[in-house]
Parts: C-alpha cells; structure tokens; sequence
C-alpha cells in the first residue's frame, strides 16, 4: 500500500471522496456549458433524475475504461444504460473486430515480458482444464490494485489469466472495485465469489466450485475504520476438511498504524473463536510492519505466519516493492511485507498443511506496468487424505 508523502497517497485514504471528487471535476470538463444560465427550462431539464442519471454513468464508464465522454455515451446508449453490459461490450469487443487487426506474430523464443492480456487464456472454460492435484490445496491473495483506473483493461485481463494458469481452489482479493467485480463474475464463471461489499472498493473471496463447497458467510465491521475495511469471513469445506476463510484490507499507511493493530487484534480474535474443528486461512494485505505485529503481542501460539513456518524464505518476502514495480512512480526504495497469510490448524491437527510460498505478477504486460502495484502470494498446502 502507498506510504504517505509520495505519488498517489490520496487514492489509499478517503478513497470513495477522492473518486467522488474527480467524477465532479470530470463532469464540469465534460458539460462546461452546465455552468451557463440558459433559463428555466433547461435548469428543469438539468434537475431531471434520469439526465443526471446518464451523465454520471457516462462519467463513471470513461473513468474505468479509461476512454473519452463521447465513447462512453455510445456504448452506454447501445446498451441500454446498463453499467455491466456496457463494460463487457467495451472491454470483450465482437471476433469480427478481430478480421480488421494484423496476425499476431509467433514469438520465436520467450520474452521477458509475457503477454497475459490474451482473452482465450482469461476465458473460463480453461480453468475447468487445468488437473488438479487433490493432495493440494492452492489459494491465492492477492491486492488487485482496482482503484489505479490507469490499464486497467489490461490488468484486470492479466489477473484473470494468473486464475486460469494456476487454477487456485480459493482466491483472496482486495481492492476491488464494481466493474472489475462484474468482469470477474462473468470470466471465473466456475468460482462462486463472496464478497464485503459492492460498493466503493472491497474485498473478495473465490471459491472453486468443483473443489471448495460454500456454507456460509459473515462480515465482521471495523467500528473505527475511516477507509471502508471490514473482515470477510467465508465458511466452506474441501474433501470433508472443514474451511474457514477469511481476508481483509488492513488501514492503509504509516499514519493510521493505531487502527491497523486494532483491526489486527479484531483479526486474530476472530481466528481464535472458528471451530476447533475448522482449519483457518486468513489471507489479505494488511499493511502491517514487524514491529506492529510485536506491539500486538506477536501471534497467538496456534496461529501461524505461513512465510515464518516456512523458513522465511527470500524470494517472496516482500510484497510491495517499489524497487522492482515501477506502477507508482516512486522513486524512493520501499520494500515491504504488506500481504500476509495466517494459518490455525484444525484440532485434529496435520490434515492441512502450508508447503510452499511464491510471488505472482512479475511480469510487465505489454502496457509497460504490472498487473497491480502489489505481487500476489501463492500458496499451496498439503491435503493428507
């Protein structure tokens, strides 16, 4: 997550006034003529619900796609006003489309920057054929980085294609955002996706329908939150292993550290009063540094850091590292160990257990940037059946 005192801090802390507040700044670049007086039955016109209804949506739909006013009505209007089916229209365009561009050429050897942006790989009939271990238990975490509206086309399409390259059986989001939500309800159709919220920005968990079963879901309130955070908390089960799954986005920056290690203690809380039964996966960005987690009093005794379990192993210690992921502009060095995950056996312990740790995203697309500003984790554990 961004620190304070550098490029793009504002998009972390008061995110929904932020955004609210450009939409207003794209509405006046978009109808300066708005502020004219023009007599009273055009300011009749301008009070009209469905008029300003329109215009917001044109506003919202050229922000996230990242394309002009004009553009964005077209669409808008071709699809009956509908948000979502304006998007899919916008950002899958029709196989006709595809006779007017030149034949991608056959790499001769691999790059070092992959191409993850292809719509077949994102599709969701290729994570149904990817074979699947039933000894592992893969899941992903990962910050997606939704509220950077800058490629976003591009990245939400490379996320997709890390799900159907790796298949995971549960996927942990944050930083979701409504069209990125809807993108992936319609490519991961073989996930069943929970969710914070759906409004603003939230968090999300995945669940691999062959593999995962859902039972239930509760979202645990931050009273003192000022960034919109909360616990979500998912109830499922796999090969008869009882699952309880939980992620969240920890308060954001060095400032509001007091919070942070209240939402952490609310946490572990949590962790500590599922089911002895149940084997526990929180997996989330929480913002935390060391010491925080020290201050806290450390981790309880039964609850494990996965990356501590497993040696503390280098090539995946850092997930914010602004060194190697240029997305932030930031020229200042940050390497930080933001995205943890926390792991409680079940009672009858050694049914589940983590077996390896790995960094996903870091590859440039062909947009120049990287899927998001933070690397996802991926981590397998051992089912013993």
């Amino acid at each position: 997550m961004r620190e304070p005192g550098v490029a793009g801090t504002w998009r972390k802390t008061g995110r929904r006034l932020a955004h609210e507040s450009e939409l207003s700044i794209l509405v006046e670049m978009m109808e300066p003529e708005s502020r004219v007086e023009i007599g009273p039955e055009a300011e009749l016109e301008e009070r009209e619900p469905e008029v300003k209804r329109r215009r917001v949506l044109c506003v919202e739909f050229a922000s996230v796609a990242a394309c002009d006013a004009a553009v964005a009505q077209c669409y808008l209007a071709e699809n009956d006003w509908e948000m979502e089916r304006a998007l899919n229209s916008y950002f899958e365009p029709p196989v006709e489309e595809s006779a007017f561009k030149s034949p991608p050429e056959t790499p001769s050897a691999p790059e070092s920057c992959i191409n993850l942006t292809n719509e077949e790989t994102a599709d969701s009939s290729s994570l149904e054929n990817v074979q699947q271990d039933d000894s592992i238990l893969s899941v992903i975490t990962w910050n997606i980085d939704g509220l950077d509206l800058k490629n976003l086309k591009e990245r939400t399409q490379a996320v997709c294609s890390y799900l159907a390259l790796y298949s995971p059986d549960v996927v942990f989001l944050q930083e979701v955002i409504p069209p990125y939500y809807s993108y992936l309800k319609k490519r991961a159709r073989s996930y069943e996706i929970i969710t914070g919220s759906e409004e603003g920005y939230f968090t999300a968990i995945m669940l691999k329908k062959s593999r995962v079963k859902f039972r239930s879901q509760e979202i645990i309130p931050f009273p003192n939150t000022q960034m919109m955070r909360n616990l979500l908390c998912v109830n499922a089960s796999v090969l008869g292993n009882e699952l309880c799954l939980m992620t969240s986005h920890l308060e954001s920056t060095r400032g509001h550290a007091k919070e942070r290690m209240n939402q952490l203690k609310i946490v572990l809380k949590k962790i500590q009063e599922a089911p002895e039964s149940a084997t526990v996966i929180f997996a989330g960005d929480t913002n935390l540094r060391d010491q925080e987690v020290a201050k806290c009093g450390g981790l309880p005794d039964n609850i494990l850091d996965v990356w501590e379990f497993l040696g503390r192993p280098k090539h995946c210690q850092y997930t914010w590292d602004t060194q190697m992921n240029s997305n932030l502009g930031i020229a200042a060095a940050c390497k930080l160990r933001f995205d943890r995950i926390f792991f409680r056996a079940a009672a009858e312990s050694g049914h589940i257990i983590p077996r390896s740790l790995d960094l996903l995203g870091l590859e440039k697309l062909d947009c120049g940037r990287f899927p998001s500003d933070h690397w996802g984790l991926l981590c397998n554990l051992d089912l013993i059946l």
